[in-house]
């Protein structure tokens, strides 16, 4: 049944929570103050906050409405009505500590509401309210402008000044320039006039080569070659052949001849599967030489090529096949020593064989000329200019630049078993180490050049003079060794290889040598070795001796006519 007030409720109490007055009075009715409650802003808390407001609002009416019964109910016994009343203040006291609590939360998370919404809006609200103060940023910016106009016309009016003083300082240096230019000028007109250097490349005739072209055929040519050999020879007891090394002193950019340049290279050979070299030392006579000694080795624990699984020492077949077919300890052996004379046989015979397969052989012609220790032909095409190429054979020392090789040896006689030590490879090594640390116009070779083209024909080797420059080369400083000091040192050169003579010892370069540079691989027994005297023969013989300081004699005075007449 609906429940009605018609006017004010006797109902006394205590200090209302929503009042905020003291002292008993009076109490409106629940449902017009709930009815006349302070309508709530719009907040995220608002829903909570409404439904608060509608249970504080029904405590209200529920607990007037006991009060009502409490003072209105007609009392049936005076125990029971009294034990009744108390019951009903104890549950009014506890509905109104109740309602406290609530209203206390919701005034704390009110006032959380606001703290946060003020934290958010500071900041926007210090500018918005420095933004409203629109007059004083029209001055600032008035001020700014005024400021910037009068720097700039600051610096209007000392421009001039500046442009009278640049284009006086412009013109003091261009005077000092011209005069720089005019004194550089004579110097190097003085320098010029002065420089034996140019002098020399003007008046000596020298030999007309076009070894960056002919040295670029040549490696193409020997790259096609070492192919078709590897080709050929895979999966056979033939050495293993590996890519060519240019050496010599065509490919040192020194040869001293116009015609007839050998184009000298070295092929490594690496003993094939199933054998070993063995370098045993022979007798040393200007250098050291060796003998290779061929030993078949056990495969049946190591890891075999497609298709060979067996071992030449231990498997009958293996070794009965290897007899039937090319067999390097019996077609390239004397005595189970490596024979030079016949593996420069066969490298003739493949030469000649293959070269109709090669595209170069439709225009150019291949000669194969007669070579003991070597293989050398000569390529032609037609009339033009011909080719002499020549390739050694070699054995590596470990793995330093030292070979032992199929070159002859200054004896009379060089058995066929017999390998002499050579340093080809680390000379070339050197000359291109120097090559990298010289300036570009450096005039080592040429001065190298020169000296051996007085040589020709005379008894003195070319290897003596090369190792005297390449002693020179790591004791005068490399910026030394330019154009204009190109007189110095051709007279260094003659002064050096006269102390040797007279001393009768010129030391080999590679051989118990600390200079030279850590580049260059060498064995440790040839660092550590006592130097060995090119010249010993001399001292041996007074007659041989003799004649060598004839023979410089005739080197230094050819050397004049050459620096005089140019020829």
């Amino acid at each position: 049944m609906p429940v009605t007030c018609s006017g004010a409720c006797d109902i006394t109490g205590d200090e209302s929570p929503r009042g905020g007055y003291q002292g008993r009075q009076q109490q409106r009715c629940p449902s017009l103050a709930w009815a006349s409650a302070p309508s709530l802003s719009h907040s995220p808390t608002e829903p909570l906050l409404s439904l608060l407001v509608q249970a504080m609002a029904l405590l209200d009416i529920v607990f007037g409405i006991l009060q009502i019964l409490i003072h209105n109910v007609q009392l049936v016994g005076e125990e029971l009505d009294e034990e009744t009343r108390k019951r009903m203040e104890q549950r009014a006291e506890m509905l109104k500590r109740e309602t406290t609590r609530l209203w206390q939360e919701e005034e704390q998370m009110k006032q959380e509401q606001r703290s946060q919404e003020s934290n958010s809006f500071t900041w926007a609200s210090l500018l918005l309210s420095a933004l409203q103060h629109w007059q004083f940023w029209v001055v600032a910016g008035v001020l700014v402008l005024l400021f910037g106009l009068c720097w700039w016309l600051r610096k209007r009016s000392r421009e001039p000044e500046r442009e009278e003083e640049s284009s006086d300082s412009d013109v003091e240096e261009e005077e000092h320039e011209e005069e720089n230019d005019n004194a550089n000028e004579a110097e190097e007109e003085n320098d010029d006039a002065n420089d034996p250097g140019m002098f020399f490349e003007e008046h000596i005739q020298w030999p007309v080569q076009h070894l960056d072209r002919d040295c670029q055929t040549v490696r193409d040519l020997m790259e096609t070659f070492i192919l078709v050999f590897q080709y050929i020879l895979s999966n056979t007891s033939f050495p293993v052949l590996e890519n060519a090394i240019e050496v010599g002193s065509t490919f040192e950019g020194w040869s001293p001849r116009e015609e007839d340049i050998t184009y000298r290279l070295l092929v490594p050979l690496k003993p094939p599967r199933g054998h070993i070299f063995h370098l045993e030392p022979g007798p040393v006579w200007l250098a050291r030489n060796f003998r290779i000694r061929v030993e078949l080795v056990c495969t049946c624990e190591t890891e075999q090529p497609v298709g060979e699984t067996r071992c030449f020492l231990h498997d009958l077949e293996q070794d009965q096949r290897r007899n039937a077919s090319f067999s390097t300890l019996d077609d390239l052996c004397t005595d189970s020593y490596l024979d030079v004379q016949k593996i420069a046989r066969y490298f003739q015979m493949f030469v000649r064989h293959s070269w109709r397969a090669l595209p170069i052989s439709a225009a150019h012609r291949l000669t194969v000329l007669p070579a003991d220790r070597s293989c050398k032909f000569c390529v032609t095409r037609g009339r033009e200019k011909r080719i002499l190429i020549e390739f050694f054979f070699g054995v590596q020392e470990g793995t330093s630049d030292i070979f032992v090789s199929s070159q002859y040896t200054e004896a009379a006689y060089t058995p066929s078993t017999m390998w002499p030590e050579t340093y080809a490879v680390a000379e070339i090594k050197f000359f291109s180490y120097i090559a990298r640390h010289a300036q570009p116009d450096t005039y080592h070779l040429r001065c190298l050049q020169v000296c051996v083209r007085c040589l020709l024909g005379r008894d003195f080797s070319t290897y003596t003079l090369k190792t005297v420059v390449m002693h020179l080369l790591t004791t005068i400083p490399l910026s030394d060794w330019r154009r204009r000091h190109f007189w110095e040192r051709l007279n260094d050169i003659l002064q050096y290889l006269q102390s040797c003579l007279e001393k009768k010892q010129l030391n080999h370069f590679f051989i118990g040598n600390e200079n030279v540079p850590e580049e260059i691989i060498l064995p440790l027994e040839l660092r550590v070795a006592e130097p060995v005297n090119l010249f010993q023969h001399l001292a041996q013989n007074p007659d041989i001796h003799e004649h060598a300081q004839l023979e410089f004699e005739e080197l230094r005075s050819r050397l004049q006519r050459l620096v005089l007449h140019g020829r």
